[in-house]
């Protein structure tokens, strides 16, 4: 059974940093598209980053574009969402999903705020 549990979450003054993990079970994520995306409050939920098998382009959308990074760890069965330079429009709940098997996250809550 696909299971996918985010963690990481939390608050963070801007400019700071915060890691993200996506802990996957029942798939290989080696083998798969993963990415991550994020939703505020009375907004659609917004791509942020793909992370493809090895040897496929990351993507990113334009607004954390050098200040993101996704990260496997096969080892661990974890896809991570390194992110510097934080901003307050970063608030958000992120969400890891794999799109082609449907699979979705509970998400975890991001707060940037001084």
């Amino acid at each position: 059974q696909v299971h996918l549990v985010e963690s990481g979450g939390g608050f963070v003054q801007p400019g700071g940093s915060l890691r993200l993990s996506c802990t996957a079970s029942g798939f290989d994520i080696m083998l798969y598209d993963m990415a991550w995306y994020r939703q505020t409050p009375g907004k659609e939920r917004e791509f942020v980053a793909r992370s493809p098998p090895p040897g496929g382009p990351e993507v990113y959308v334009d607004s954390v574009r050098g200040r993101f990074n996704v990260v496997r760890d096969r080892t661990k069965g974890t896809l991570y969402l390194q992110m510097n330079s934080l901003k307050a429009e970063d608030s958000a709940v992120y969400y890891c999903h794999v799109p082609t098997l449907g699979a979705w996250g509970q998400g975890t809550q991001v707060t940037v705020s001084s």
